[in-house]
């Protein structure tokens, strides 16, 4: 394949080139109108457009995602009622997982309600159908009483909620019964990100991942994005039985990704793990951890005996501070997925012990809110990513989908401007540029033998950062529009839009 014409993102002193791709790499760049091979193979004139290297979303939930897309949306729920009333309307146009019998809601971000979730309330809309609201964090689910009593957690009436570990069982629990539609509603998900630039994700969905994905990956030559699926505690065991290890391959453009733990929970739960008490609430909550130091411990341990690379969820300042203490005293680098919300003297430790900060930028901007009423004395230190890189750590981001879209121009546009409405910046001292924002979301280079993982973008972003830089507004909309018009993974064309 050659790409004639395109103009090399971040690299405009070189002209247009043209790239010669062979065996999913690059083999040469040379000046535009230079480049020949005998016999002629397959083209494409890029006329000026920028070539960047390809997006990566490090942090997705995919067969959740692949779900939320096609759920009832709670998105615009702004009390416990109307996320009753969203599903009522809902109830007749969405399809159900697992069951034609269960209707499943997604995305209600509950933190500011003035009202209280019960199975009570949902049974007054519902009536004997079985409902499942998920929350927008994954961390909680609200269940009417059909519900509970169908699914085994009867136990959690009459309120009808269940948080972290029992939430996440009932995930797979759900993600068991949803067959094969499941895996056609990936697809359909894989293509859209496509579309959007996106050539590799590392995938952390609540399942059986390896099941999963060398199922989806046989004999299919549709799947158009590298995956690296996380491991959970659970499967640690039969993982390790297998000889699995972090970068092994297992399926054409799948390989063995980190073990992912998650050890504390959520801000709009309000279970993050936090070093001082949540504001605006009565009594003192700090949140709480999901495993104590010492099994944490030994699953690092383990896990990176058996070559596993520790993925490890940590949201409250506390969380983080035990994890990174993990880090330094088992001795090995891996990551913390979000490090939402640190200590001061947390930023420097991430460079010291080798530890990736994965980030999700959305969040800063989908939880200032809740983040100002609960964290309210502590905002300057969430989703601080211009403290990190200052501070020496190696940062990539992600979008938690379904918590944010599967889309990394989102993200990029968030750790930007820190802005997708009309208000001003949050914390605008934590913006950072386009380029770091970018590289943030790559993982390969525009230079010969790298891999030929690429885009082609309508717009060069540096030059929408020059012209818009003081107007952050405009800048996130162009940002979070900007055109993806071809999309290549390991040399071959996922996305035509030229």
């Amino acid at each position: 394949m050659i790409l004639r014409r395109a103009t090399l993102f971040d690299q405009p002193e070189r002209g247009r080139v043209d790239l010669l791709i062979r065996d999913g790499v690059i083999e040469e760049i040379a000046p535009a109108g230079s480049l020949t091979v005998d016999p002629p193979v397959e083209e494409y004139d890029l006329d000026g457009r920028v070539l960047a290297p390809g997006l990566w979303d490090e942090h997705v939930h995919l067969g959740s995602w692949a779900e939320y897309r096609r759920r009832v949306s709670l998105e615009a729920a702004e009390s416990a009622r109307e996320a009753a009333e969203l599903m009522a309307a809902g109830s007749g146009a969405h399809d159900a997982a697992g069951s034609a019998e269960v209707l499943i809601g997604a995305g209600f971000r509950d933190g500011l309600w003035p009202d209280d979730k019960t199975a009570g309330l949902l049974d007054d809309y519902s009536g004997a159908t079985p409902w499942v609201l998920w929350s927008v964090d994954l961390h909680s689910v609200w269940l009417n009483t059909a519900a509970a009593l169908q699914l085994g957690h009867e136990h959690a009436l009459p309120e009808g909620v269940l948080r972290e570990r029992e939430a996440f069982g009932l995930a797979e629990q759900l993600a068991r019964g949803s067959g094969d539609s499941r895996d056609q509603w990936v697809s359909d998900a894989l293509d859209a990100a496509s579309a959007r630039g996106v050539v590799g994700i590392v995938d952390f969905d609540f399942d059986d991942n390896h099941a999963n994905w060398t199922r989806r990956r046989t004999g299919e030559d549709r799947w158009s994005i590298r995956v690296h699926y996380a491991v959970y505690p659970q499967d640690l065991d039969q993982a390790i039985a297998r000889g699995d290890h972090t970068g092994k391959q297992v399926a054409p453009g799948v390989n063995v990704g980190f073990l992912k733990v998650i050890t504390d929970g959520s801000l709009n739960t309000r279970t993050a793990y936090c070093c001082e008490p949540y504001r605006g609430i009565s009594g003192e909550e700090y949140g709480a951890m999901n495993y104590s130091a010492v099994e944490l411990e030994a699953l690092m341990v383990r896990g990176t005996q058996a070559g596993f690379v520790p993925a490890f969820h940590a949201i409250g300042d506390e969380a983080n501070r035990v994890v990174l203490d993990l880090f330094e005293s088992v001795g090995v680098s891996g990551r913390i997925e979000h490090a939402q919300l640190l200590r001061d003297v947390d930023f420097t430790r991430f460079a010291a012990l080798e530890v990736t900060a994965s980030v999700q930028p959305q969040h800063a901007v989908d939880d200032r809110d809740v983040a100002e009423h609960y964290w309210s004395d502590r905002t300057d230190r969430v989703i601080a990513i211009r403290s990190l890189l200052d501070a020496g750590a190696r940062v990539v981001f992600g979008s938690d989908a379904p918590v944010s879209p599967l889309d990394p121009l989102v993200q990029i546009a968030a750790a930007v401007t820190r802005t997708d409405d009309d208000r001003q910046s949050w914390i605008g001292d934590q913006r950072i540029g386009v380029r770091e924002a970018l590289r943030a979301s790559m993982r390969n280079d525009l230079v010969v033998g790298q891999p030929a993982d690429l885009i082609a973008l309508g717009a060069d972003p540096l030059w929408l950062e020059r012209a818009l830089s003081q107007d952050p507004h405009r800048l996130a909309q162009a940002l979070r529009e900007l055109p993806v018009e071809l999309t290549i993974v390991d040399g071959r064309v996922t996305h035509h839009a030229l």
